[in-house]
């Protein structure tokens, strides 16, 4: 028998999300359109306060509090580069993402949920949704299609189809436990690869497309159903990280076929 724990244990009330963006919010208003009575969103947080990201609307239409704190002023204002490549960049990361830590702590949060947050999290206990297939790794055992420019690169390979995926994050990029898998999006390319890679500008103009298309039957479908799942208390993690659906494990992901 295996080991596994739930990722969250229902208590008799929802399950707490906190939503962050930085951007259109489309994952979070999927979350707050399902109206679920297993999970609540009890907030709204940015790392945007430029007026370039929807969660003041989004907060204002729900009713739900929101907070915008803007990470590339808060880097400027230190004379500092946004990044966490250095030990001065990630310590400073820590210090950003301690005014949302005492936002988690006064709202009794379980799980935060990261729709379109495009900011390296150093807090514990998110979800997050990524625009390529995480089940896919190359010879040496690494997931291949990582990071923010996901799906000009699968494209790029030549894959004929694309998926989005959830993960439960960790100190890496896109590298911890996978959880769920979307249906697939078929690639469909005006020309051949080997023409659109001549032309570079052709290949973003596509890919741009299908990650524009990619949100409707992947990130938009197995976003919500994964924290619907986690709030329900079937979802869990097993031995090495691996994802469990009702205590059976899922080292390819959770994919909509397998939930009853």
């Amino acid at each position: 028998m295996i080991t596994a724990s739930p990722i969250f244990r229902p208590q008799g009330r929802p399950m707490r999300v906190a939503a962050f963006m930085s951007g259109s919010g489309s994952n979070i208003r999927r979350l707050l359109e399902q109206k679920s009575p297993h999970y609540e969103v009890c907030f709204i947080f940015s790392d945007r306060a430029d007026g370039q990201c929807q969660g003041q609307n989004i907060a204002l239409e729900y009713g739900l509090p929101y907070f915008a704190h803007d990470i590339r002023r808060f880097y400027a204002l230190r004379g500092q580069s946004r990044t966490v490549a250095t030990a001065r960049g990630l310590e400073l990361r820590r210090q950003f993402d301690a005014v949302a830590a005492r936002l988690l702590a006064a709202f009794a949060i379980d799980v935060i949920a990261l729709g379109g947050y495009m900011s390296f999290l150093t807090l514990d206990g998110a979800v997050n949704v990524h625009p390529a297939d995480l089940s896919i790794v190359g010879p040496e055992g690494r997931r291949r299609f990582v990071g923010d420019d996901a799906v000009f690169e699968a494209i790029a390979a030549g894959q004929s189809e694309l998926r989005a995926s959830t993960l439960w994050t960790d100190a890496g990029v896109d590298s911890g436990p996978l959880l769920m898998v979307s249906e697939p999006l078929a690639v469909e390319l005006p020309a051949p690869l080997a023409r659109l890679k001549a032309r570079p500008e052709l290949l973003r103009a596509v890919a741009d497309q299908h990650q524009e298309r990619l949100k409707a039957v992947g990130d938009w479908v197995v976003f919500p159903r994964t924290i619907e799942l986690i709030a329900q208390g079937r979802l869990g993690l097993g031995p090495g990280g691996v994802a469990t659906l009702d205590g059976r494990l899922m080292p390819q992901g959770v994919r909509l076929a397998d939930i009853a």
